[in-house]
């Protein structure tokens, strides 16, 4: 009797032992996962284009502010995109590239963004949550479309364009400013005023264009505006100067990166109350 009752206590404290240390270890467990998310911060920085149902790289830099510590077995998602970083040293940052794609033009919300980890037995998974409020605007998705039954329908020619250019005709002999090409130099009347003079010639630039959406082809307004962004980048890609007429509003026909991206933008929000994600 004396002998068994001794079995059953050895098995009792062994039990006790196994529990304790489970408990310990997972309490230890617990202490290093929260702590390996204690300190992360991170900034987004968004692409100056966003298409509707393109995927899109979004960068997020990530931080890891405890000077010692690393980060481990990290995951971030956001809109459905999801990019690991198995190693953030401390005092470290990393860029990582989630892979995102926005449904429906407008103005978005950018939504959650969450960090995971399953840091240190890829038991338990514990995450940090953030809501960004942050506004984005999502372009129309370009739909390519045919130039020739694009000018039938939507492009008109604008105003001719009158800015001076490097290889048309000579319209005028003026003062070098410096910032002129030699080849522009007219050295026969710099050497009878004694002081350089450049030609200034007219622009070769090709007549502006204007395209009104609502008359391009297409069965419905989202596949009309879809191919004017189309036409916007594949005209301004050429170096065509480009205005746009949507209904009663109008754009001015021009060129450079800031016009593409307005016109652009106008499309985006055209008939389009604010969205949320």
């Amino acid at each position: 009797m004396l002998l068994g009752f001794g079995a059953v206590n050895t098995g009792n404290n062994l039990m006790y032992l196994l529990v304790s240390a489970l408990l310990g270890f997972m309490a230890v467990s617990g202490w290093l996962g929260r702590n390996n998310l204690a300190r992360l911060q991170f900034d987004v920085h968004l692409p100056e284009e966003i298409y509707d149902g393109v995927e899109t790289l979004i960068m997020v830099r990530l931080y890891n502010r405890q000077r010692w510590l690393p980060a481990c077995l990290l995951a971030l998602q956001l809109q459905g995109g999801r990019v690991r970083c198995p190693l953030l040293v401390g005092g470290g940052n990393v860029q990582l590239a989630v892979a995102v794609t926005f449904r429906g033009r407008g103005v978005r919300k950018l939504g959650e963004l969450r960090i995971n980890s399953t840091f240190p037995i890829n038991f338990f998974v514990r995450s940090l949550a953030f809501h960004l409020d942050r506004g984005i605007l999502v372009f129309p998705r370009p739909l390519p479309i045919g130039l020739q039954a694009a000018a039938a329908a939507g492009i008109t020619l604008g105003d001719l364009a009158r800015d001076k250019g490097y290889e048309g005709d000579l319209t005028r002999i003026n003062d070098y400013s410096g910032g002129e090409p030699l080849k522009l130099i007219h050295w026969k009347a710099s050497a009878r005023h004694d002081r350089l003079k450049v030609k200034e010639l007219s622009s070769l630039v090709a007549p502006p264009l204007v395209i009104d959406p609502l008359k391009l082809p297409g069965r419905n307004l989202e596949e009309r505006l879809s191919a004017a962004c189309w036409l916007i980048k594949t005209l301004m890609r050429s170096g065509r100067s480009v205005g746009l007429q949507l209904g009663s509003g109008r754009i001015a026909a021009n060129s450079g990166r800031p016009h593409q991206l307005r016109l652009l933008g106008a499309l985006a929000r055209y008939d389009r109350d604010t969205h949320s994600a």
